[in-house]
Order: structure tokens, then sequence, then C-alpha cells
């Protein structure tokens, strides 16, 4: 019974090893890519599978020879796990010049293979208080040495490709291919003390200890681009197989005890059993759901509670800047990010660019990218978390696009690459860099990060609708406010247009009274200058009278005469000046006009000490014009520099001009009066401005002859400081078109 016992015990561990070896061994052929470092790795699984076996093998079969013939059946493949072992670290790490080595190593192992059947390599077994392990023949040996440079050569060029590597990604498949596969072949190397006959157990039995170190690296990380998608289920599969192995050694041993003890019969045996299982097995149980829990999901309930967070935060956000802080610092903070960067679709549509934060993400130089870069295709289509694993599987067959992709993550400095879509189109993308802990992201952490971003899509999208929303309603209050002012403009052009009917009615109706007035002054007037005229020439003619009293007669009817010609000068001009005529073209002398305006506003400076300079240029050409328009500017004109006059006293000059480069006729008005201040200067043209009294103008005078000047094509521009008086310059064209 107690050989029994100790050789189930001896079982136990190489079970439990290929079982964990076969399972990485199925992930590796089912799930992983076809590609040859997957093809090696799982091939070495495979070996270790069979050498676990054949360990069990070996002490469950009682036919020795049987068991020695399938012992070195096993040697005939294990033997090629040196050259398969050494292929899959230079594959690993991408090294393609030590081909002579993985040469050499293949025809080791060949040259093995004539000694594995004779006893120069497996001489028989030895017989262990543990068990039955293979004796070791002289060819064993120098096998044994091999393994033993194999797995040094190996695990020196881990180490180098570990203290190289840049990436956390690729330094931990480096950091668990060390801790699973390197430490499994050193248990297995040390498998070389017992079958040379010391009596140890063998410590290659353990294997299946870095085994699942291995197949939690591979399950939890992926590594290796196997693609395993972490399940409970399958976690619970494996370590639910240990625990029954476990249990199944407890129940032989429990077994064991009791029938030595001869106590078959008792009661006392499945009650302890029973109590066995109550008090060990099931919280055992426990604590390894807890333990797979721990490991594979620990951040499950905090995800949770951020999703819970984020959701009620981003609900309350109506800015995309505000959205966008967030997202960034939540993300950076929870998966505590080396950086983290947003690039988002551009107002045209045609671009992916960075969108900054704080100083979560430093300035960076480089453009985003473009709409056609074949990485928007790929996530719209596989609408995943995406890194440089899936871009190598899914897009091996395309090598060119594979390159640009990752040349894209690079630029990027990404490991992990979010997309937020909307209605299958990609709006934009998160850049992750590595995780300052130097963790991996798991299947947890790329479903959160979908989640948040697919979140942060729907916020974002509410958050433009609502600036959209505002935008048009500052629009719509912009053209109200526009419309508005159009109808107040519209309102006082309507005014003003009233006020200049008003006032034309009122000068058509006084031109026509003047008009009357003089032509009915004309008649007398001339009549009593000729029969004055006619008197001064029959006195003149007397002889018979005093000459004292003739001469001072004449002088008396020579003033009335010269006072009769200046009545009968003012009626012509009032006459030329009241003429409402719409004709432009006639020939104007404007200095004509100026002296019939001097002539009508005579009586308002005549008692005044106010001296009139006439600077009239000879031969002035004539403007095409109206005659009675332009008398009505120059009236305003002279009229302004009058009252402008301090106690209306001071000079007024008036110069006419021909500019012959120009073409033009120039009038200049200049007065020694107050002057304008440069506020008033803005507004002088404007209508119902003006700067006299209430009650003493009308503040239309300078708007008419502005507009009459410009029908006739010239320009008037005002040239004044407050206390030097003002300048007024009037332009013409001779000809106009």
């Amino acid at each position: 019974m107690n050989t029994l016992l100790i050789s189930y015990g001896a079982i136990v561990p190489p079970v439990l090893g290929f079982f964990v070896l076969t399972f990485i061994f199925l992930i590796a052929v089912l799930r992983a890519e076809k590609n040859q470092t997957n093809i090696l790795f799982a091939g070495i699984c495979f070996l270790g599978a069979i050498m676990n076996a054949d360990v069990a093998l070996v002490n469950l079969i009682s036919d020795k020879i049987l068991a020695l013939q399938i012992d070195r059946w096993t040697y005939h493949l294990f033997v090629f796990s040196l050259p398969l072992y050494i292929r899959f670290v230079h594959s690993f790490l991408g090294i393609g010049h030590r081909k002579w080595i993985e040469g050499i190593a293949y025809l080791f192992s060949l040259s093995l293979l004539f000694f594995i059947s004779s006893d120069l390599f497996i001489a028989g077994f030895h017989h262990y208080s543990f068990g039955t392990i293979a004796k070791a023949g002289p060819v064993f040996h120098v096998f044994s040495a091999g393994v033993g440079f194999t797995v040094f050569y190996c695990l020196v060029v881990l180490l180098k490709g570990l203290k190289s590597a840049d990436d956390n990604h690729q330094k931990n498949r480096i950091k668990y291919l060390i801790g699973g596969m390197g430490i499994t072949a050193l248990v297995l190397a040390l498998n070389i003390l017992p079958v040379s006959g010391i009596d140890m157990y063998p410590m290659g039995n353990f294997s299946f200890l870095p085994a699942i170190f291995l197949a939690f690296g591979v399950l939890k990380y992926d590594l290796f681009d196997m693609g395993a998608m972490i399940r409970q289920g399958t976690s619970y599969f494996i370590l639910t197989g240990v625990l029954t192995l476990v249990y199944i050694f407890f129940i032989y041993l429990f077994n064991a005890l009791f029938l030595a003890s001869g106590g078959g019969h008792s009661l006392l045996p499945p009650f302890l059993m029973a109590l066995l299982i109550v008090l060990f097995f099931n919280p055992l149980r426990d604590r390894v759901q807890k333990t797979i829990d721990n490991l594979f999901y620990r951040g499950k309930y905090d995800y949770q509670k951020l999703l819970e967070e984020i959701s009620r935060d981003m609900a309350s956000l109506l800015k995309f800047d505000q959205i966008r802080d967030l997202l960034l610092e939540r993300t950076s903070s929870v998966l505590q990010l080396s950086r983290v960067d947003l690039l988002m679709l551009n107002a045209a549509g045609n671009g992916y660019f960075y969108q900054h934060a704080g100083n979560l993400c430093e300035e960076i130089s480089e453009d985003g990218f473009d709409r056609n870069h074949p990485i928007v295709h790929f996530l719209e289509i596989c609408r995943e978390p995406l890194d440089k694993a899936v871009v190598h599987r899914q897009l091996h067959s395309l090598p060119e696009r594979q390159t640009e992709v990752i040349t894209l993550f690079d630029r990027l400095h990404a490991v992990l690459i979010i997309p937020l879509l909307s209605r299958n189109r990609l709006l934009g993308v998160m850049a992750l860099g590595q995780r300052k802990s130097g963790e991996l992201f798991v299947e947890e952490d790329r479903q959160l990060l979908m989640t948040i971003a697919n979140q942060s899509v729907t916020a974002m999208e509410h958050a433009w609708a609502y600036e959209k929303i505002s935008m048009m309603n500052l629009e719509l209050e912009r053209k109200v406010e526009e419309r508005t002012a159009d109808l107040r403009r519209v309102l006082e052009e309507k005014e003003r247009t009233q006020v200049q009917l008003i006032r034309s009615e009122s000068l058509a109706a006084i031109g026509q009274l003047v008009a009357g007035a003089a032509h009915e002054l004309n008649n007398p007037l001339s009549s009593a200058y000729s029969l004055t005229q006619t008197t001064v020439e029959t006195i003149g003619s007397w002889e018979n009278v005093k000459i004292e009293l003739r001469n001072e007669v004449l002088d008396d009817l020579d003033f009335s005469l010269r006072e009769m010609r200046r009545a009968r000068d003012i009626v012509r001009s009032l006459l030329d000046l009241s003429r409402q005529t719409q004709n432009y073209m006639e020939s104007v002398n404007l200095s004509a006009v100026i002296d019939n305006a001097l002539r009508v506003l005579h009586n308002q400076y005549k008692k005044d000490p106010i001296v009139i300079e006439r600077n009239y240029e000879e031969d002035l050409p004539n403007v095409q014009g109206n005659f009675a328009n332009l008398g009505q500017v120059f009236i305003n004109m002279i009229k302004n520099a009058i009252e402008a006059l301090p106690d209306r006293r001071g000079t007024i000059s008036l110069t006419t001009r021909y500019d012959r480069l120009a073409d033009k006729v120039i009038v200049q008005c200049r007065d020694t009066g107050a002057g304008i201040s440069s506020d008033q200067l803005k507004e002088i043209f404007n209508p119902f401005f003006t700067t006299k009294p209430v009650g003493k103008g009308t503040g239309l005078g300078l708007y008419i002859s502005h507009e009459i000047i410009k029908k006739h094509e010239g320009s008037i521009r005002v040239e004044s400081e407050k206390g030097k008086g003002t300048i007024f310059n009037i332009e013409i064209p001779r000809n106009r078109e």
C-alpha cells in the first residue's frame, strides 16, 4: 500500500504539468496566428506536455519493459526541444544572424537519435522512494550538457533582450517567457540529478508551476499575440482542474492512511472526509475564486464606479473643451498613463489633429493624420481598441498598410489606440502611451476605455448640438438686431426725406415768391431809373440855374441812380438764385455765383467790421452745373462764415482757381472764426446737425450743400481747429461725365 501511495504521489505534479502545457498548446494552435514564433511556441509546449506525460506513465505502467520503450520513444521527440527552443528565442527576439547556432543544435539532436534506443542513452530505471525515473547512460549526460548550454544561452539572450526593450509590452512578454519557459527548462534540466543516480525528487516534475505562471501571462496579457480572451470560465477550469487533482491526491492519501491502520469498516473515515471537505476544500475553492477575481478582474468594481462618475460628470457638461479635458484627465489618472493624446476630426472632415488639455499632453510638433490613412478604415471596420499585436495579426497580408499603421503608432508614441466612433464614422482617437507601473492593458482596461469612449462621443455630439443651437440663437439675435437697425435707418431716412421734401417745397415756394417780387420790383425800378436818368440829362442842360444848386441836385440824382442800379443787381441775383431748374449742364462762372451770393447777404454784414477778400483767378473757366443750386451752396457757406466770426468781427477770404492737371475749379472759403472741434467736425455734413443754439439753425444747410456738390460730381472738405478758424474747400470738375 505504501508503494502505491508513493507512486500516485509522484505522478500528481507531472500530470498537472501535462494539463497546463496541453492547455497552452491548444491555445497556441487554435487561437494564435500561424506565424513562426507561435508555431515554435506550440511545439515547445507540446514537447513539455509529452515529457510530463512520460514521467507519469513510467510510474503508472507496471511493465517496465513497455515503460522503457515509451520513455525512449518520448526522448526521440524531446531531444529536438534544444534546437526548437533556441530557434523560438531567436524568432521571438527577431534575431536572424545566428542561424549557425540553430544548425549546430539540429545536428546535435540528430546525432543523439542513433543512441536513444540503446542503453548508452537510457540504461533502465532508478527506483527511488518517490517513484521510478530513467537511468542515464553516457550519451544522456552529453544530452544533459546540451540542455544546460541551451538553457544558459537562451536565458542570457532573453535577459539582454529585456534590457534593450523600450516597450512595456515587449518587456512583459520577455519577463513571462523567462519566468515561464525559462524556469520550466531549468527545472527540467535538473532532472539530470535523479537520472544520474542521486536520490532526490526530480525537480522537472514541478514544471507545471512556471507553466501556470506562463499560462497566466498568456490569458491575462495576450502574450505571443494569441488573441486569447480572458474568460472567467477558462481561468476557473484551469484552477479547478488543479484542485481536482489535489482533491484526488488527498483521497488516495486519506484512504491509504486508514486502510493501513485497519479502519476500513469504521464510520470515522467518511465523517472525517466530509469534515475535511467542509473545512478545507470549500474555503479553498472560495479562496481560489477570489484569487482569480483579484488577478484577472481586480479593477472590475472600481471600473463600474468610475463609469458611473464619468457618466454623471459628462451628462452635466455642454462644452466640447470641458468634455475633452475630463476625458483626458480621467483616463490618464485612472490608468496611470505616461501620456494620452486626443486627435479629433477637423471641421473640414479631411484630417485628425491634436486636442491638448492642460499639462497632460506635451506640445507635439508633428501633425496628426489625414482621413485617407489606412488606420481610419481599419478602426471603422473593427470598432475595437487597436494595438501593434492586432495590427500584425490582422494586416499581415498587407505589409505596406501594416508598416504605415505601425509607423503612426511610433509617431504618436502610442501602445494602444481607442476609436471614438459615431454611426460607423471615426470622429477621433485616443492614443495611449505606456502605463507608469509598467503593466500591460488587459481586456478589462479595453472594455473600460471603449465604454468611456462611447460615452464621450455621445457627450461630444450633445455639446456640438448645443453649441450649434447657441450659434443659431446668436445669429438669429444678430439678424434681428440688423433688421431692427435697418428699420430704424429706414424710418430716419423717411423722416429726413419728409423734412427735405417740406424744405424743398418751402424753398420752391420762397423761390417763386422771390421771383414774383423781384419781377414786380424790377418794373418800377426800371421806370424810376429811366426817369431819373432823363432828369439828370435835362438838368445838366440848364444854363440859367445856379451852378452850385445844379451840381447838388445832380449829385443826389447820381446817388439815386447808383442805388437803383444796386437794387437792380440784387433783384437780378434773386431771380438767378430762385430759378428752380433741374438742368445741371448750364455754363456757370463760380466767381459770378459767389458775387451774387455776397449781394444777397450784403445787408447781413454791411454794418459790421467784416472784411471780405475776393481772390478770383482771371479767365476762370466755367463749369457745367446749376447756377441756382451752386448759389445756395455759397450762400450757406458764406453765411456760416459770417456767423462763426467772434463779435461779427474778422476776415472772410474767398478764393477761386483752376487746377489744370485735374481739370477742376477750386473754391476756398477761409474765415478767422471760432473754429470747429474734431468731434463735431466728423458730423458736420450729417443732416440736422448744427453747432448753433436751439432755434438758430436747422442743421440742413451744409447737408444740402454737400448733396448739391455731390450731384455736380464734386467734393467738399472742411479743415478746422478750435480757435483758429475754418477752411472750406470745394472742387467741381469743369466737364462732368
